[in-house]
């Protein structure tokens, strides 16, 4: 018999909806398709009462800075801190940056951040809102859940943060980079010169994850493709249920 697991999704702002009906989607396709899901069940989060009813927790896209505030007005912005280290969360695009260690190019006064992942991340890393763009991705992972499709997964980048560095914490679980975008699909550094050792250099990472924490700087819910929310689920969420927490 499988286990159950209830996924909530931070619903404060931005794209909650379309994390919920992707959610929704796999709930359904995993009772007759998927082999080893767990039963799935959706759980909306504004509140502390609601976070805790929680096995793992999504944080989407959106406005990073608002999020913040919001959460902090509604009461969730220290129970997501503790929360986060017990428990898998998976932050995409804004909710990257919330999951980030630091942070540059933040407004004017600064934000709060949850942390939790030993990375430095860029806000608007690949430009403004006209430098939105598509593009596929190269796996580096060798999860099965991720790589076991002949299709290319599009990511969809709408003013996408981007990973600036990735640090390595001997108290915190080692970074394992999840995918990447082609070297060529970079912008040029700020003062206009082009990158050098493109193969190496961190902005190509667009997913990583760190012991139960993941974060994806493009939109996953954005697409028809949900293989990151089956990876989050089964590879991520549902092992975390059989195995005592360790600190993110």
């Amino acid at each position: 018999m499988p286990i159950s697991v209830v996924v909530g999704i931070l619903a404060l702002q931005g794209a909650f909806a379309e994390h919920q009906t992707t959610l929704n989607n796999l709930a359904t396709k995993s009772c007759t398709k998927v082999k080893s899901m767990p039963h799935l069940t959706c759980q909306l989060v504004r509140t502390p009462a609601e976070l805790a009813l929680c096995d793992a927790l999504i944080i989407p896209g959106g406005e990073s800075t608002t999020m913040a505030l919001l959460a902090r007005v509604n009461g969730l912005l220290e129970p997501l801190k503790e929360f986060l280290k017990i428990k898998p969360v998976w932050g995409t695009c804004a909710g990257a940056i919330l999951l980030a260690e630091s942070i540059e190019g933040s407004k004017k006064g600064g934000q709060e951040l949850l942390g939790g992942m030993s990375v430095k991340i860029g806000r608007n890393g690949f430009g403004s809102q006209i430098d939105s763009f598509e593009g596929p991705l190269i796996f580096s992972s060798d999860s099965e859940t991720l790589t076991n499709r002949s299709e290319e997964f599009i990511g969809v980048f709408i003013r996408a943060p981007i990973v600036l560095s990735v640090m390595e914490d001997p108290s915190l679980p080692k970074p394992q980079v999840l995918a990447k975008i082609p070297p060529q699909a970079l912008p040029p550094y700020d003062d206009g010169t082009e990158a050098t050792n493109l193969e190496e250099d961190p902005r190509t990472i667009v997913a990583l994850r760190q012991g139960n924490l993941v974060l994806t700087t493009f939109h996953p819910e954005l697409t028809k493709d949900d293989r990151f929310h089956e990876y989050f689920v089964r590879d991520v969420v549902a092992p975390s249920l059989s195995t005592p927490p360790t600190p993110s």
